[in-house]
């Protein structure tokens, strides 16, 4: 028989853009308890935005089996909270005259360095206790970065393979004509 009309796509958890998101919420979790008055509203905003982002990676892989549009919808929620926390941590710092590493900055090229290298979230957890609000917050800055063009590389991805093998009515209708042309 031919190619499987379900092929089983792969876990999530091994998904980098899973890991990364999965990072991204763990340091937004710690710098808002940490950094952030905790009658402010931001706090539930800020990890509802992380969480949102590393869930519907999760759930867009999970649908991917059977749909492409659902995988593709989940995936710009995800992009969308992440962008919504990437203009939280922005706020932060800005308001309280804190910089945002400039693109050239040695500090932004370390990191970007560092963040490209790492997609564990203990990794984070550890490294962030010492380092200050500017720092933890520049730091997911840029893992948000990286995760915006991760997600979309996959929805390129997702595209060319809904273009290249069509739609799981396409797969199942090719299945059961393979299947009766074999008979």
């Amino acid at each position: 028989m031919g190619t499987p009309f379900l092929p089983q796509k792969g876990n999530y958890r091994n998904l980098i853009a899973y890991q990364k998101a999965e990072c991204i919420y763990d340091i937004t979790y710690y710098f808002s308890h940490h950094f952030l008055d905790r009658n402010d509203r931001t706090i539930n905003q800020m990890i509802q935005a992380a969480r949102s982002g590393k869930q519907n990676v999760a759930e867009g892989c999970a649908a991917s089996t059977t749909s492409a549009e659902t995988e593709i919808k989940l995936v710009n929620v995800a992009r969308a909270s992440l962008q919504e926390l990437l203009i939280d941590y922005e706020d932060y710092l800005r308001v309280r005259n804190l910089i945002k590493w400039n693109v050239n900055d040695k500090n932004a090229i370390i990191a970007r360095r560092v963040c490209a290298k790492h997609n564990e979230s203990a990794f984070y957890r550890n490294t962030i206790q010492v380092r200050t609000d500017e720092t933890i917050a520049n730091i997911a800055i840029t893992l948000i970065y990286q995760e915006d063009v991760i997600l979309r590389k996959d929805l390129d991805r997702i595209k060319d393979d809904f273009i290249k093998h069509g739609g799981i009515r396409e797969q199942m209708t090719k299945a059961r004509i393979e299947y009766r042309n074999k008979r």
